[in-house]
């Protein structure tokens, strides 16, 4: 998944993981479509509603007028407003590569968040006051519009604010906050590792913040589902065990500290010292705002009643359609979406078909679901040798896609790309997969973690399909790309639309079928696997949220229907259901790009060249699906002209 587990509260810019950004169809093996599939996919966009964004405002890319002076005094207005913002954000300052409050972690209050929208209504007041689209060139009204629609969606969506949980499997402050502090804050001074330290003094608020929202919630009656007690507190748990909690070896933070100041140009009585002061805000103020935190956790997991979609909560079909049109970027119906799904799961289930014929398999495809499952030629060791091995595997896919994307690309990221596993002290509640982008300098790359906790349940078929949506050509080509765009305004290089975003990374693991990066029928496979994963996604989050699935309803759906291990279906189902709507931004997008690829070939003809449809996609940056069909359209238009 695009998975940045530091996005934005809201789960909605780009990562790609639970926070931020934390973080399906075609056609059979490779672009373009056969004609089953074209029709497939016409019938089912028929069911798009443009978004309200006025006529065709969409740049072509090879069209951008000059900017006047106007453009320019936008740009100058939404940079600085986004400066403005990310004031708010110690956090975010660090994740972008900034050293500014570096010795403060974020505002988790509720008077954060209506602090966070107040400066967003009054900077779209000066906005309305300040600028007219129609005095604006083509890219500056697009960027006019969408801070438009960025703030008043952000209005929208405030009333159901508390209705989020902070701590759930897909993440809460007790690892995220390690997250930062190991990935993100660099020490190359002794100010450095002093902020370093006084953040870690400062977690204690932040855990009491969020343990007295928690227990606002609950006296409300919005508790979280049962199933997101035990994770949540293990994980906590594990980030203070070791050194100096207790005996044995530095526990993770302790350990990171020690690495930075270690490779300090430092005095040994300076470096002696800021280790004495990291252990003692270690077991001081640290400890204690995890004890806090924990505390909480278990005075509130009795009140709770089972798992359940949001539907349960107070207005919660009025949330639901709140973050249905916040992650597909449409105005589709649960109803429609449940159906889109339906239609999607059995079109892949076809293809399936088709690969377990090609290699010979005798039996139902339930059955070849299992033999995949459970065959040991699919399986990785159970060691640590087993995790280097699928590192080393996707990494080698990487680097074949990065040898092939010169044919299919004609600009690529200049920042790095690294392939990591996930640290072993939150294995518990990360995802199975995410993206972490780069620093906003490129000096930090960008990431692909794979969570590698059980490697009994990990298959091999999927290593190449997963390195090609969390890393090239998927997440890193475009979130990467979009941080180094020349000339867009900061909101929208580090901003993102979750049905772009990841139905991008969706639509990469077709294309990485054209470019090669397949060896075998089982690697298409893999591909189909998580293809239908995605799928189940629509009729999942629907069916939880609005058609009141149970938990045990929806697993058994998810494990009739892929081969899909069983840790990630129960890992999968228990994201649904703390992640509402998410889910749901993959196909969509997805869709939406194919649809959009198969109208450029069928137009153009012999004229089409898949770099020049890969730029129009990638070049403006993430943008909603309307939008992006604009600019599909316009790019269509200049090139038959």
């Amino acid at each position: 998944m695009i998975n940045d587990e530091a996005s934005a509260r809201d789960g909605t810019a780009a990562k790609f993981d639970e926070r931020q950004l934390r973080r399906a169809e075609a056609r059979l093996q490779a672009i373009p479509f056969d004609q089953e599939n074209m029709m497939r996919l016409a019938l089912a966009l028929l069911l798009f509603p443009a978004l309200p964004f006025g006529p065709a405002i969409a740049p072509a890319l090879a069209q951008v007028a000059p900017a006047g002076a106007q453009d320019e005094a936008l740009l100058e207005f939404l940079d600085r407003g986004y400066d403005e913002r990310v004031k708010l954000s110690p956090e975010e300052q660090t994740r972008l590569g900034f050293k500014t409050d570096y010795d403060r972690l974020d505002d988790y209050t509720d008077a954060a968040a209506v602090r966070e929208q107040a400066l967003a209504e009054r900077q779209l007041q000066d906005l309305h006051a300040r600028f007219r689209p129609e005095q604006l060139g083509e890219r500056a009204r697009v960027s006019y519009r969408l801070f438009e629609y960025e703030a008043e969606r952000g209005r929208e969506s405030a009333r159901f604010r508390k209705l989020r949980f902070p701590v759930t499997t897909n993440g809460s402050p007790a690892g995220q906050i390690p997250v930062l502090l190991i990935n993100n804050h660099k020490i190359d001074s002794v100010a450095d590792a002093e902020a370093y330290i006084a953040r870690l003094r400062d977690t204690e608020r932040v855990m009491r913040e969020v343990a007295a929202s928690m227990r606002e919630q609950a006296a409300a009656g919005i508790v979280p589902n049962k199933v997101n007690f035990a994770p949540a507190r293990a994980d906590a748990r594990k980030v203070i065990t070791g050194a100096p909690f207790d005996g044995g070896a530095d526990s993770t933070l302790m350990a990171d500290f020690r690495k930075k100041v270690t490779a300090l140009d430092a005095p040994a009585a300076a470096k002696e010292k800021l280790l004495q002061e990291a252990g003692a805000a270690l077991t001081g103020p640290f400890q204690r705002g995890y004890d806090a935190l924990i505390a909480a956790l278990d005075e509130i997991e009795p009140q709770s009643k089972g798992n359940f979609g949001v539907w349960s909560l107070p207005d919660g079909e009025a949330y639901y359609a709140d973050r249905l049109k916040r992650s597909t970027t449409t105005d589709l119906t649960a109803d429609q979406i449940h159906g889109l799904g339906l239609a999607q799961v059995a079109a892949i289930r076809q293809e399936m078909e088709a690969i377990k014929r090609e290699v010979g398999f005798d039996g139902t495809l339930e059955q070849f679901f299992d033999h995949i499952r459970t065959d040991p030629q699919f399986k990785y060791p159970n060691s640590e040798a087993g995790r280097e091995a699928y590192l080393h595997d996707a990494r080698g896919v990487i680097a074949a896609a990065m040898a092939a994307a010169p044919r299919y690309f004609s600009v690529l990221p200049k920042a790095a790309l690294e392939v990591r596993a996930v640290e072993k002290w939150r294995e518990a509640t990360a995802s199975t997969a995410f993206y972490n982008s780069p620093s906003a300098d490129g000096s930090r790359p960008g990431i692909y973690y794979v969570n590698l906790i059980d490697m009994n349940q990990t298959q091999k078929v999927q290593v190449a399909a997963i390195a090609a949506h969390e890393g090239a050509p998927g997440h890193h080509f475009q979130i990467a790309r979009q941080q180094e765009l020349a000339g867009l305004p900061k909101f929208r290089r580090f901003g993102g639309y979750g049905a772009y975003v990841e139905g991008w990374g969706l639509y990469s693991e077709r294309l990485a079928n054209e470019m090669g990066l397949y060896k075998d029928p089982y690697d298409r496979f893999g591909m189909l696997s998580l293809q239908v994963w995605r799928a189940i996604r629509l009729v999942l989050d629907t069916g939880i949220h609005s058609k009141r699935w149970t938990r045990e309803q929806a697993i058994e759906y998810f494990r009739s229907n892929s081969s899909v291990s069983d840790t990630d279906i129960a890992r999968e189902v228990d994201r649904y259901f703390n992640w509402p709507g998410q889910a749901t931004s993959y196909m969509v997008g997805q869709l939406k790009i194919a649809e959009l690829r198969a109208r450029a070939e069928r137009e153009l003809g012999p004229r089409f060249d898949i770099r020049e449809f890969h730029e129009a996609v990638l070049g403006e940056g993430a943008l909603p699906l309307d939008l992006l069909e604009d600019q599909v359209e316009r790019y269509i238009a200049a090139k038959r002209s």
